[in-house]
C-alpha cells in the first residue's frame, strides 16, 4: 500500500485507527474453544466487526507463535483472511524483528513474500545493515521502535543523562534509510508530549501509536502533538481495550462498539 492510498483510506472513513489483533487462549470468550480453530474464530469475527472503524490491522506474532505450530497456522489463516476481504485495509505484522542483514533478509520474505503484510515492525538497534534489508520491497513499509510506551523505556531510550536522548539519535540516524514512503516510527501515546519533538525531527513520517485505550494515553494529546495537517500522519493503535471489550457470545459486537467510539473521535480531527 502506497502513501497516498493510506492517506486516502484515512480521510474517507475518516478514522486512522489500527485495531491490534492479541489472541490469549485464556482470555478469549469460552464458547470459542469449541471451535476447530479458536483463535482464527476469534480473530475472524473481530476483523469482521471493526473493519468498518479502522483502516489497519496489527497480528501481534508473540500470540500466535505462543501455540507453537498451530498458533502459525492461525496466524497465517488470519492475515490471508484479511488480505483476501479487507484487502484495503493496512496489514502490519508486529514482530518486532531485526538481525544480521542475511537473517532480517529472510525476515522480510517471510513476512513480505510469504504472508504478504504491508509493513513490519522492527528494532534499529542493530544499526542499517539489520533494517535495510526491509526496506527493499516495493510498496512495503518499515516500522521502527524509537518511543515506546513501555515503562521500561526511560531505562535506554529517554536517558536524561545525555545530551541527545537515544529515541532522537536514533531517528536523525535512521530516517537517512529510508523515506516517509517506506518508513514509520512506533512512538507511544503515553509519550504524547514528547511529540513535538518528534516531529521536529520526522514532521513528515507516518507514526504508529501504541498506548491509548488500556495504558492510558490520550488521543487529543496524540493528536494535538503529532498530527500532521491534511496528511494525518497517523494510525492510533488499540489492542485490550477494544477485542476483550466483551467476553461474552457478544464479544464482537461489543468491539465494534468500542471502535466505532473511536473512529467517531478520531473523525473530528480529519
Amino acid at each position: 500500500m502506497t502513501r497516498a492510498e493510506l492517506i486516502s483510506e484515512i480521510k474517507t472513513k475518516k478514522t486512522f485507527l489500527c485495531v491490534g489483533l492479541d489472541p490469549d487462549i485464556e482470555k478469549i470468550p469460552t464458547h470459542l474453544l469449541d471451535e476447530e480453530d479458536p483463535i482464527f474464530e476469534f480473530c475472524r469475527q473481530l476483523i469482521d466487526a471493526t473493519a468498518p472503524y479502522c483502516v489497519a490491522f496489527k497480528p501481534n506474532t508473540a500470540f500466535f507463535e505462543a501455540y507453537g505450530l498451530s498458533g502459525l497456522t492461525s496466524m497465517e489463516k488470519t492475515i490471508k483472511y484479511i488480505k483476501a476481504d479487507y484487502p484495503t485495509h493496512f496489514l502490519i505484522a508486529d514482530a518486532k524483528r531485526g538481525d544480521i542483514g542475511n537473517t532480517s533478509s529472510m525476515y522480510a520474505k517471510a513476512f513480505f513474500n510469504r504472508l504478504h503484510a504491508d509493513a513490519i515492525t522492527v528494532a534499529p538497534y542493530m544499526g542499517s545493515d539489520s533494517v535495510k534489508p526491509f526496506l527493499q520491497f516495493d510498496g512495503k513499509w518499515t516500522i521502527l521502535l524509537a518511543l515506546t510506551s513501555n515503562e521500561g523505556a526511560k531505562d535506554f531510550q529517554l536517558d536524561e543523562g545525555k545530551v541527545d536522548p537515544l529515541y532522537k539519535y536514533v531517528l536523525r540516524v535512521s530516517k537517512e534509510w529510508g523515506n516517509d514512503h517506506n518508513m514509520m516510527y512506533v512512538v507511544g501515546a503515553t509519550k504524547a508530549d514528547m511529540l513535538t519533538e518528534v516531529r521536529d525531527i520526522i514532521p513528515t513520517h507516518f507514526l504508529l501509536v501504541p498506548g491509548v485505550g488500556a495504558q492510558g494515553g490520550s488521543l487529543a494529546d496524540v493528536c494535538k502533538y503529532g498530527l500532521i495537517k491534511n496528511d494525518i500522519g497517523l494510525l492510533v493503535n488499540q489492542s485490550r481495550s477494544i477485542i476483550y471489550a466483551g467476553s461474552g457470545k457478544d464479544f464482537a459486537n461489543l468491539a465494534a462498539m468500542e471502535a466505532q467510539n473511536v473512529a467517531n473521535e478520531m473523525s473530528t480531527y480529519i
